[in-house]
This record gives C-alpha cells, sequence and structure tokens, in this order.
C-alpha cells in the first residue's frame, strides 16, 4: 500500500523524497481516522447494546461495571493494538509507530485496570463484610504500584532500555529525589489520595482552623490548594496537610438539599405553668394548634377518667402546659413553613436547664441554602417566635440590662 500510494505522487510530478514523506503521512492519517471511527462504533455498539443488555440483568455487578465506564476503556484500547498491527505498512516509521501504540495502549491499560480496581471496591462494598473488612486501602497501593510499573515501563520505552536498568537508576538516586522533592513526592502523593476518596473538589466550601481558611476551594495543585476566604482573602494550604490534619468539608451539606438550623430560645422557668380555662381558649384561636388541642385533650380526659381523677387537681390530674403547647405549636410552625425541607429532620427539644434559663432548640433544616437566604430564613423564624411567647405566657430569659435596673430602682438612679 505504501508503494502505491508513493508512486501515486511520483505520477503527479512530485519529487522521491517529498513523495515518501506524504505517502507516510496519508498512511498515519488514515490509520487515525479509521481508528477513530472504529473506536467510536464500537463505543456506540457497547452504549446501546450492552446497556440494554445489563439493564435487564438481576445483579449489580454489570451495573457497576458500566456505571465506572470498566467498557469504555476497552473499547479505547482498539487504536493502540490497531496502529501496532498495521505499523508494518510505513517501513520507515514502523519503529516510531510501534512506539507510539505500546505507550497509547499502556497508558490505556492503566485506565482499564484503575477502572475495574473501583468496581471491585463498589462490588465488594455491596457485601456485609466490607463493614467489618473494607479493601479500600489495599486498592489505594494496588494503584499506586501500577501506576508506578506504567510510568516505568513508558520511560523505557522512551529512552530504549531495559526496565531493570530504569528502576537501577531510580535507587542509586532515592536519597537525592527524597530530599530535594521531598513537599512534591508528599503533595503528589496527598493529591492521589484525595483523588482517590474524593476529599476535596473546586468549589467545595471547606474549614480548616489551623490555618485560618473558611471558604471555597479555588485552584488544587500538586502542592497546595488555594481557598478564597468570604472576607475575599486567598489562603494556601499545602496539600498533603489536607491528610496529615483533619478539616471539615461542607459539600454534604450542599448536596443534601437543606442547610441546618440549630439554635434555641431561653426561656424563664418562673413562666412555666400548667395551662387554665382562659388560656386554652387564647390557644384554640390558634390555627396550627387546633388538631394537637383536640387530640390532647381527648387524651389527658380519657387518662383521668381512668384513674378517677378530678381534672381540676392540678397535682394529681394530667393537664397541658403553656411551654408543651408552646413546643407543638413550634413543629406545626416549621412543618407548615415553605422554606423548611420537609424531607430532612425536624425537631424542637428541651435541652437541661442552665443558669440563663431552659432552651428549647429547633434542630432543622432550611430548603435554601444560600448564605444570605438561609440567614434570612433563621431570622424570620425567630423573630416569630420571640414576638409570640407573650402569647404563651412566657417569658424569655435575658440578664437584666441598665434599662431593667433603672425600671427597678424606679427611674431614679442612685449617687
Amino acid at each position: 500500500m505504501f508503494d502505491l500510494i508513493q508512486q501515486w505522487f511520483i505520477d503527479n510530478n512530485i519529487s522521491t523524497s517529498t513523495a515518501d514523506l506524504l505517502a507516510s503521512l496519508t498512511i498515519v492519517l488514515g490509520l487515525i481516522i479509521i481508528s477513530l471511527i472504529l473506536t467510536r462504533i464500537l463505543k456506540f455498539i457497547l452504549k446501546k447494546w450492552i446497556t440494554k443488555v445489563i439493564s435487564q440483568t438481576e445483579t449489580k455487578w454489570d451495573d457497576i461495571l458500566l456505571q465506572h465506564r470498566v467498557f469504555k476503556r476497552g473499547a479505547a484500547l482498539l487504536p493502540g493494538i490497531l496502529i501496532a498491527v498495521t505499523a508494518y505498512l510505513i517501513p520507515q516509521w514502523k519503529q516510531q509507530l510501534q512506539q507510539l501504540a505500546y505507550i497509547y495502549s499502556l497508558v490505556m491499560s492503566f485506565a482499564l485496570i484503575n477502572s475495574l480496581l473501583d468496581a471491585s471496591v463498589s462490588i465488594y462494598q455491596t457485601f456485609e463484610i466490607s463493614k467489618e473488612r473494607p479493601i479500600k486501602g489495599y486498592i489505594q497501593v494496588a494503584k499506586i504500584v501500577f501506576f508506578i510499573v506504567a510510568g516505568i515501563l513508558i520511560i523505557s520505552s522512551l529512552l530504549n532500555q531495559s526496565p531493570l536498568g530504569i528502576l537501577t537508576g531510580l535507587g542509586a538516586m532515592s536519597a537525592v529525589i527524597l530530599l530535594v522533592f521531598k513537599d512534591t513526592l508528599l503533595g503528589f502523593i496527598a493529591s492521589l489520595q484525595m483523588a482517590m476518596n474524593d476529599m476535596v473538589r473546586i468549589g467545595d466550601w471547606i474549614e480548616m482552623p489551623e490555618y485560618d481558611a473558611d471558604g471555597d476551594v479555588i485552584d488544587i495543585t500538586v502542592n497546595t490548594v488555594k481557598v478564597q476566604n468570604w472576607d475575599k482573602t486567598i489562603t494556601t494550604i499545602p496539600t498533603y496537610s489536607l491528610i496529615s490534619d483533619s478539616f471539615k468539608n461542607w459539600r454534604g451539606m450542599s448536596e443534601s438539599g437543606g442547610r441546618r438550623i440549630k439554635r434555641a430560645l431561653y426561656i424563664d422557668m418562673t413562666s412555666v405553668l400548667f395551662c387554665d380555662q382562659q388560656l386554652l381558649d387564647r390557644f384554640n384561636s390558634i390555627r396550627l394548634l387546633k388538631p394537637y388541642l383536640d387530640m390532647k385533650r381527648k387524651e389527658i380526659q380519657e387518662y383521668n377518667q381512668t384513674l378517677n381523677l378530678d381534672p381540676e387537681d392540678m397535682i394529681n390530674g394530667r393537664h397541658l402546659t403553656n411551654l408543651g403547647t408552646l413546643r407543638a405549636y413550634i413543629i406545626e410552625y416549621l412543618r407548615n413553613h415553605p422554606k423548611i425541607n420537609k424531607e430532612m429532620t425536624l425537631l424542637v427539644r428541651q435541652l437541661a436547664p442552665t443558669p440563663n434559663g431552659l432552651p428549647i432548640e429547633l434542630y432543622t433544616f432550611s430548603a435554601d441554602q444560600e448564605w444570605a437566604n438561609f440567614e434570612s430564613i433563621q431570622s424570620d423564624i425567630f423573630d416569630h417566635l420571640l414576638a409570640i411567647l407573650p402569647e404563651f405566657n412566657l417569658r424569655v430569659f435575658q440578664n437584666p440590662s441598665g434599662h431593667d435596673m433603672k425600671t427597678f430602682s424606679g427611674g431614679h438612679t442612685q449617687n
């Protein structure tokens, strides 16, 4: 084929040396185009046929292999095989083409092995034993070994040397390499671990108090991770510090669909009391409380009748309290709030009393995760609750202020 193409160029009044070059380039370009076409066809077949077959099977193993792109990376080996087999068509470039095909096949083989190892971890995690005996750490070590082996084979191919010679040279220089490139090697290993464990991505909000970092990750390199803090300053963190030290990543919050509200109202305990009829009549006018009041009244009445207790007996009988009714109101208020995520945890709980009052803590999640919107939602909720406390004959606790002292003294200041 090479001779035919070369002769065609010569017949068109092109010099022999130029015809050789053009014929070689034509064949190389043709091989690349054919490889790309065949690869696209194979990937199309895999996407349509294998995906359809896998979706009809009951086992999850093949779905995991498809999810980790094992079949696509296997198909990517085709161009390397095709170029290696057809390299004889260009005698002048045969060695270079075979070397290129060898290196390409090594890279694609490593990518395929990497996908197979990831898939093996996912398959293993479907078994209960994976919770007791995880293998992810061993798989990561295997990946590093395969990466080093592939690197040595590629370098030996480029330098036309034996892999054993490369290993011997690396062994003799290992001490110097470790000393000179210590930070780079640490950062490289750390970046591999971060990538394998998906610990940090660009755009993640992270907190690392040791470095005064609290903001979005804007850049990740082998040696450093850059964080833009909320005050727009930039903090640079060594990559290996994210492996050796602890930090908080808020990505889980961003992906969950909610942002946590965890704040307490501190109630003056002297304002807690049983509900009398006047207070119950007031509560009846609150729409959100009517289902709760109907249910609790029936429950309390049945309880008192069962034990033959006097409904007017505040000590022995069972009665509603203004604090318990407030908690029921807050729960219904949050359930009906349009900016609260109803699919996530929603609690209103009473914590242990403190010298600063009785904490009634709200534990829920806003549906809007944007910082400014979240703070506005949280503030609106507590504005409403603080304003409605007097309707329950409850007082919020706070330490006496100067105004309180002036009121206690009858409005007169003392010298």
